[in-house]
């Protein structure tokens, strides 16, 4: 049984993806991370904007759940961030530069694939 198993060990590993147009770009620092549960760990990504988009949305999808909105900018600006937690979690998008989300430091339940899309505009609700 799985659940006999004691493991010293544990290995975290957090990944980044691009989502919407397909000229958007994520890149994570560093690109695979690995630590022990407990240890403090940074995990930072950077999400290049397609020239000419106003508005950069992060998304966050834990395995076997459903998509979860984190926090969009406009112009470089909070533009809604009622998805973002409080603590451990930052992200700043200055105008005509990468945006960047941060985990410090990771714990156990922010293992997830990370998306960030960028759009000309935007819609506030969809229903």
């Amino acid at each position: 049984m799985l659940g006999t198993i004691s493991f010293s060990t544990l290995p975290l590993c957090f990944l980044s993806l691009s989502a919407g147009h397909m000229g958007a770009m994520v890149i994570q620092i560093p690109r695979h991370q690995f630590t022990r549960v407990g240890k403090p760990v940074t995990l930072k990504m950077h999400c290049v904007p397609i020239k000419g988009h106003s508005y950069v949305f992060w998304y966050q999808q834990i395995p076997a759940k459903e998509l979860k909105f984190l926090i969009s900018f406009q112009n470089g600006v909070i533009f809604d961030k009622t998805g973002m937690p409080e603590k451990r979690f930052s992200a700043v998008c200055p105008q005509n530069s990468p945006c960047s989300l941060e985990i410090k430091p990771t714990e156990l339940q922010d293992l997830a694939v990370y998306f960030c899309a960028s759009s000309e505009s935007t819609v506030v609700n969809i229903s």
